[in-house]
């Protein structure tokens, strides 16, 4: 393997380095065109959002091209997106005349991939190796530990595939794990077989790609060498996501003499559940001695309002390299916030703000709805949907549509009708209750035959006693108990019977990423509840309509939601998406909903130094999405997991400057309708102001209490009514716990 690519001429440079070539470095500004023509050394490049990022990447490539300083295939280049790759391909491509395809530039997996294919014997792979995606990993796990007698629900396949993989994130080996215990050896077990069964299969995980990589330039010291002599300019894209093992890699491959340059922004280090470190940058700065951090701080996306309000949230963050984000454009409109009364009072707002924008020419596609977790959606779904606005979830599905909401909704379709083919073959083996293909086939050719539902059939064969295996019997049983128990009970509580009963919560507990599919499940208790309160009031309900039937129209309004208004893909429409969905994308005009404490900052955020950080850096990304206007807005009371929930303004609200803000409703004013009846207002402020006394809380957010068991505390939450209110406590080490109040026995300090 060359080198050099012998087709490759130098280019003559003249004495300020750039030869005639320059094109490249016009309208760049100082601290850009500073970074782009760096001479030979490792810099870190400290980019802040809008400020220009890829283009300095890539005209450094081009520049070092260029100059003649390197040959195309002489560097590396680093992503962590095959996109991102391939438009620094094309814009490198438009400002050179070169061809990139022999060019080493792609993420860390497609990089490592490459070598191990050049390198397959010394790495101990075939040639024509494998490449486990996360379902085939999972699927070898699951048949490994049957192999191995390993109980499923002990120890849930999902769970032991995010050990194996966190762990070679680490760098990790399964003899370098430490066991402290029998489920910590069991897991570690597993883990060492699942590396021999890879091995003897001949395949590679996605994990296994970058830690067999690094394994392998640590190990062979003529390959390392050969690399390090060949790669004599390194580029890291987005450097603040990169995780342990990413950083030794590139620490390895770097070797003594060659360059890195490291382009990212700490301020928008929003990974760490998937293991990115944010000191990662600071060991860069120590490791290959960094003399200067080159800033780009000029912001060509928002206006100086929006930037002055990051830029203050994001200083109350400590252990920053620090930068202030500026820009000549000016600065534009105030930012926006609204105190609304509750979250439906919130949802009409956005939705009444959202036309108004739109009437005055601003396109839906140019509006983003943004929200800290996905279970906050639900709600702002059904507000556009009920006001015929198209709207598209990016990065994921609206809330009817994910896999754990279709699970519950046929767990109620079951107990509302058994019969329901669709539904049963949806959740008869989800949780997984040892069903095999073999019986599910013999149970559909048995309705089949006998002309009949399958649960008709399962019915018939448990009767019978024709089964080959205790799944199908466990599954009728489940259901006949959860219909046994939904018998007299409320809409609300018949879904959290489904969603625990079922199984589905401990399911979800088990997995790594399950927290929001929890929340997503919590949520549809609050649909619930709301759909009681309010949608079913305007669903034709008469006197005399029993709870069945009320759950029937439920069903129908889910179906009716999933299946209706997800805008077609080309067609305009309003972005609802997550805060970490939303990072690298930029809108004429932002909403950021559920600005407060629990929420955004997330609640088990609040009392973790680290954690609290990242969220703030969340917010921070939040609002540089915005280019021209910027809505904040909170509730003082929201409906989480069916109950009332009182809640305080985000922290994130007080930390930007009071001047930089415009208040639209600072009342606890509720709402009629798509409308502001100003008329009416003195009245129903009245009755809230009465409904609040009579529910009136005894203790106040921040106050300081005593409890017998746990000690001193401050009050950070409560919720529900009178009649049913409960408080939450922050008791410091002993952490966060919900008291209901008949119980609480708290003594103010």
């Amino acid at each position: 393997m060359p080198l050099e690519d012998p087709n490759f001429t130098l280019i003559p440079c003249d004495n300020n380095g750039m030869g005639n070539q320059s094109t490249l470095l016009v309208d760049l500004n100082n601290k850009q065109l500073e970074a782009v023509t760096l001479p030979h050394q490792s810099a870190l490049i400290l980019a802040g959002a809008g400020s220009g990022k890829t283009r300095v990447l890539t005209a450094r490539i081009a520049w070092l091209i260029q100059t003649g300083q390197v040959s195309p295939t002489g560097l590396l280049a680093v992503t962590f997106t095959n996109k991102a790759a391939k438009e620094m391909l094309t814009r490198i491509t438009a400002s050179l005349p070169i061809n990139t395809r022999g060019m080493w530039v792609g993420t860390f997996h497609g990089l490592c991939n490459r070598l191990l294919r050049a390198h397959h014997r010394e790495a101990g792979l075939p040639a024509s190796f494998q490449i486990l995606d996360i379902a085939d990993q999972l699927s070898v796990i699951k048949r490994l530990m049957k192999l191995m007698n390993v109980d499923d629900e002990k120890y849930p396949p999902k769970q032991v595939q995010n050990f194996i993989n966190g762990c070679k994130d680490e760098g990790l080996r399964a003899h370098a794990v430490e066991a402290y215990d029998a489920h910590s050896q069991k897991m570690r077990d597993i883990f060492e077989e699942y590396d021999k069964q890879c091995q003897r299969d001949g395949v590679a995980d996605f994990a296994e790609l970058l830690l067999r990589c690094y394994e392998l330039l640590e190990r062979d010291v003529n390959i390392r060498q050969h690399y390090q002599s060949r790669f004599k300019y390194i580029l890291v894209d987005e450097f603040q996501d990169t995780n342990r093992l990413q950083y030794l890699w590139l620490k390895l491959l770097a070797g003594q003499g060659n360059c890195m340059f490291a382009v990212g922004d700490d301020d928008q280090s929003i990974y760490g559940f998937r293991g990115a470190r944010v000191g990662n940058m600071r060991d860069f700065e120590k490791d290959f001695n960094i003399q200067h951090i080159v800033k780009l701080e000029e912001n060509y996306r928002s206006h100086s309002n929006i930037l002055d309000a990051a830029n203050a949230i994001i200083s109350h963050n400590t252990n920053r390299l620090g930068k202030n984000l500026w820009t000549s454009a000016g600065a534009g409109e105030p930012v926006r916030v609204y105190d609304a009364y509750n979250d439906t009072d919130e949802a009409q707002f956005i939705v009444d703000e959202i036309k108004m924008l739109h009437c005055e020419g601003t396109s839906l596609g140019e509006i983003a709805l943004l929200y800290r977790s996905n279970a906050q959606s639900r709600i702002l779904e059904h507000a556009l949907f009920s006001a015929n606005l198209p709207y598209r979830v990016y990065g994921g599905l609206r809330f009817f549509e994910r896999a754990e909401i279709k699970h519950a909704l046929a767990y109620m379709r079951l107990i509302a009708n058994a019969n329901d083919d669709t539904a049963l073959l949806r959740v008869i083996n989800f949780p997984a209750r040892g069903i095999g293909a073999r019986s599910l086939e013999q149970l559909q050719e048995s309705a089949r035959t006998e002309n009949c539902s399958i649960w008709q059939a399962a019915i018939n064969r448990v009767g019978e006693g024709k089964l080959g295996g205790k799944g199908i019997e466990g599954f009728v049983a489940l259901i006949r108990h959860m219909v046994d128990h939904a018998y007299g009970i409320s809409l609300a509580e018949l879904t959290e019977l489904a969603t625990t009963m079922s199984g589905l919560t401990a399911h979800y507990q088990n997995d790594k990423e399950g927290e929001d599919r929890i929340e997503n499940l919590k949520e549809l208790v609050t649909a619930a509840v709301s759909f009681t309160n309010q949608d079913f009031g305007n669903h034709n309900n008469v006197d005399g309509e029993t709870e069945q039937d009320l759950l029937t129209q439920f069903l129908s309004h889910a179906s009716l939601e999933a299946g209706e208004h997800q805008a077609d893909v080309g067609k305009e429409a309003l972005q609802l998406m997550t805060v970490h969905a939303s990072k690298g994308l930029e809108f004429k005009a932002v909403f950021i909903s559920g600005l407060e404490e629990g929420l955004c900052p997330h609640e088990q955020s609040l009392y973790e130094n680290q954690g609290l950080e990242e969220e703030r850096r969340l917010m921070y990304v939040a609002v540089t999405r915005a280019r021209q206007r910027l809505y904040l807005s909170h509730a003082q009371s929201r409906m989480l997991h069916g109950k009332v929930r009182y809640g305080i303004p985000s922290r994130f609200l007080d930390e930007i400057p009071e001047q930089l803000l415009k208040h639209i409703n600072s009342k606890p004013v509720a709402r009629l309708g798509s409308t502001r009846d100003y008329n009416e207002l003195p009245a129903m402020m009245s009755a809230q102001q009465s409904h609040r006394q009579k529910n009136a809380m005894p203790w106040k957010i921040g106050q300081q209490v005593d409890h017998a068991k746990f000690g001193n505390g401050v009050v950070v939450s409560y919720e529900g009514n009178a009649s049913d209110m409960r408080v939450q406590v922050n008791f410091g080490r002993e952490g966060l716990k919900w008291l209901a109040m008949e119980f609480a026995k708290l003594t103010p300090i």
